[in-house]
């Protein structure tokens, strides 16, 4: 899709169109990220919009992969830790879900490095032990 949309940009028919990215990341080597930053289970219609937007990255910057990835980033995986534990079949039949959807340690390791992801749950569960009592109490009696 991403080299037909690149194609696409060498007609005369295009119409101007600005769009804007949930995150963009510029890596040390040049490498351009793009993610849309979305629930883990989207509806149809939410995952058509978003794999749009991604192809709208790659037309609006004139490159394709490696040079600028572009994905549908989910900050978790509430299925399990792994890829294939992922069970949301909209997300599956309605993306290029192999190469376009990323979660979990996926994401969190391309924008913070190969130990972001063990290093953002171990925080979470800092913050968890420290506050969780006056968070429940918050929640319970409003206060």
């Amino acid at each position: 899709m991403i080299e037909a949309v690149l194609e696409a940009q060498k007609t005369n028919h295009l119409v101007r169109r600005s769009v804007k990215a949930d995150l963009y990341v510029l890596s040390r080597d040049g490498s351009k990220f793009f993610f849309e930053i979305k629930g883990s289970k989207p509806n149809k219609g939410q995952c058509l919009e978003v794999i749009q937007r991604l192809l709208r990255y790659h037309l609006l910057c004139g490159e394709s992969r490696p040079a600028a990835q572009s994905y549908y980033a989910m900050a978790y995986n509430p299925y399990g830790p792994n890829r294939s534990d992922y069970k949301w079949s909209v997300a599956r039949k309605y993306t290029p879900f192999e190469q376009a959807v990323i979660m979990g340690d996926e994401f969190w390791n391309i924008i913070g490095g190969e130990t972001a992801y063990e290093e953002l749950l171990d925080i979470y569960q800092e913050v968890g032990r420290q506050k969780g009592k006056h968070m429940l109490d918050a929640l319970t009696f409003g206060f």
